[in-house]
């Protein structure tokens, strides 16, 4: 069983994001592997675990500097390593372009199943994944928070107001996972090590396509609090009435 899994590098939460002349300034970004994603290797490789002669293949688009998230992965438990490059990663639509292509190339065919996290923690967009399973024409399931294996048929459950929606997938299959779906594992030295050593696949994920999005400018959010008292209702409703103009 062959099962591609696509990963994104994002700046962590913690860090402190400034804008210097309408652009951020990266240079003060940590950049992480995407929180979500982690939930999606664990989960490949569980199933691989689990299903004799099964393989684990991470993708993701961008530079050089995606070494570190795919050897995360590669330590975690992916077998191999592949690094899309030439994207504009700003759009999702070309996004999913370079990883369809990127992946059918790489396996010559469609794989069993793809697995990405919900959405990239950077945009919240989680539109990839979606995209991708109409780009290699598979069926794709989205937020994703539990797995099964029944009579060879993937079980997928995703949470609604109230209860639970199930579905039976047939394979090929593109799903995207939730938080709830699993715990991550953590790294050990020896696996961290193996996967320094560990090849990166480079696979070319140029495309024709001009991307639909494409941000300008950005600006940092002015936020002022101002604290004012008030001896009456009315005066408070003058004060309304004068500044939003909204009575």
């Amino acid at each position: 069983m062959h099962i591609a899994v696509c990963i994104n590098r994002v700046p962590d939460t913690a860090s402190r994001i400034d804008v210097i002349n309408g652009a951020v300034d990266r240079a003060r970004l940590t950049m992480v592997l995407n929180p979500y994603d982690e939930y999606a290797i664990e989960e490949a490789v569980r199933i691989k675990e689990m299903r004799e002669e099964s393989t684990v293949t991470a993708f993701s688009a961008g530079g050089p500097e995606h070494y570190d998230v795919l050897r995360k992965a590669l330590a975690m438990g992916a077998d191999n390593a592949c690094l899309v490059e030439g994207v504009k990663t700003d759009d999702s639509l070309c996004v999913a372009e370079s990883l369809s292509r990127a992946i059918l190339d790489h396996y010559g065919n469609v794989p069993d199943l793809v697995i990405c996290g919900r959405e990239s923690s950077d945009c919240s967009r989680a539109q990839v994944p979606l995209m991708l399973g109409e780009k290699l024409g598979a069926g794709s399931l989205s937020a994703v928070s539990r797995l099964s294996w029944q009579n060879g048929t993937l079980e997928a459950g995703r949470e609604i107001e109230g209860g639970m929606e199930v579905f039976e997938l047939s394979l090929p299959a593109v799903i995207s996972v939730e938080k709830d779906l699993n715990i991550p594992r953590k790294t050990n030295v020896k696996s961290v090590m193996k996967a320094r050593k560990q090849e990166i696949i480079h696979l070319d994920g140029k495309v024709s396509k001009e991307p639909a999005v494409v941000y300008r400018e950005f600006s940092i959010i002015e936020r002022q609090r101002r604290c004012r008292l008030f001896d009456s209702a009315e005066a408070l409703l003058a004060s309304l009435h004068e500044e939003k103009g909204v009575l």
